[in-house]
């Protein structure tokens, strides 16, 4: 049997589509909810649901709080956001791949997302393969804002897709979500310039995609000079990856996500520097 996690605040538009899609698939459904202020803990609960509250700091701090301090029984942790559904035939895959007891410790799912009511397939969006099934004790998070799972074991992937349809995901929400991560991102971007800031995940350019990432981000990225990086990341993206092909959709989320975010950060990461200057003395300069 499989133990669900998910992660919740304010999700009482959305949380009911996810427990339903899990109701046949797990046997322990467990909520770490960040003290909502609507019906969500109520709705969880009538899905039999176990609900924890804990104060909210990142995704995986989070998630790792709830792998620490809440009993789980089952062997295997399915890890699920609010806003995902589980569809039928992945669903089935996972219980006949868990019944053949393959020799992994960890499985990536498929994700779908949507966005404007449209799927996103171009601009490196799909196929995007997410470490979300994994054998208790086998896996923690990385605890960063970009958090990614550190496996102990094989990883296998499920062949079929689970979906992303964020319902309180509308450009304003979009913005202020996105405010908030840039302001842990600048932590660590700042972290790294001291010299502070531990690798849990070896940067490797031939190794698993979440290690290949890292490298890229390290040794490609942040190499860059500020403020044309994200330029040439969003030119990478949505024409040469194609993201253009997914229509007005494509062209908002990949301007907000690729481009407008990443200057936004390395505008935050300006302005610290600025303040380590010593302040101009702007009686001389008139």
């Amino acid at each position: 049997m499989i133990s669900v996690i998910i992660l919740t605040f304010n999700d009482e538009c959305q949380i009911a589509n996810c427990l339903e899609s899990i109701k046949d698939l797990a046997d322990e459904i467990i909520v770490i909810d960040s003290f909502s202020t609507d019906r969500t803990v109520e709705i969880c609960e009538s899905y039999g649901a176990r609900v924890y509250q804990n104060p909210f700091i990142n995704q995986a701090i989070q998630f790792n709080w709830a792998l620490d301090n809440v009993p789980i029984k089952n062997d295997w942790i399915l890890r699920l956001d609010s806003d995902e559904i589980l569809p039928g035939k992945l669903r089935e895959e996972i219980r006949e791949r868990l019944a053949a007891n393959e020799d992994y410790a960890a499985y990536a799912l498929n994700r779908r997302m949507i966005w404007m009511g449209r799927w996103l397939r171009w601009g490196r969006m799909y196929p995007h393969y997410i470490v979300r099934l994994f054998r208790k004790g086998k896996a923690r998070y990385e605890e960063r804002t970009e958090e990614h799972l550190i496996v102990d074991g094989k990883i296998g992937r499920m062949k079929n897709d689970f979906m992303e349809n964020n319902r309180k995901n509308n450009l304003d929400y979009f913005t202020e979500k996105h405010l908030a991560t840039a302001r842990g991102e600048l932590r660590e971007i700042l972290a790294q310039e001291r010299n502070e800031l531990d690798e849990s995940i070896e940067p490797k350019l031939f190794g698993p995609k979440v290690n290949r990432t890292r490298w890229l981000k390290l040794h490609v990225y942040s190499r860059m000079p500020l403020f044309i990086r994200p330029f040439l990341y969003f030119f990478y993206r949505y024409f040469i990856l194609l993201g253009f092909l997914d229509g007005k959709p494509g062209l908002i989320f990949h301007v907000l996500q690729g481009f407008w975010y990443r200057f936004y950060i390395d505008a935050k990461v300006y302005e610290e520097r600025l303040k380590r200057q010593p302040e101009k003395n702007w009686e001389e300069i008139f």
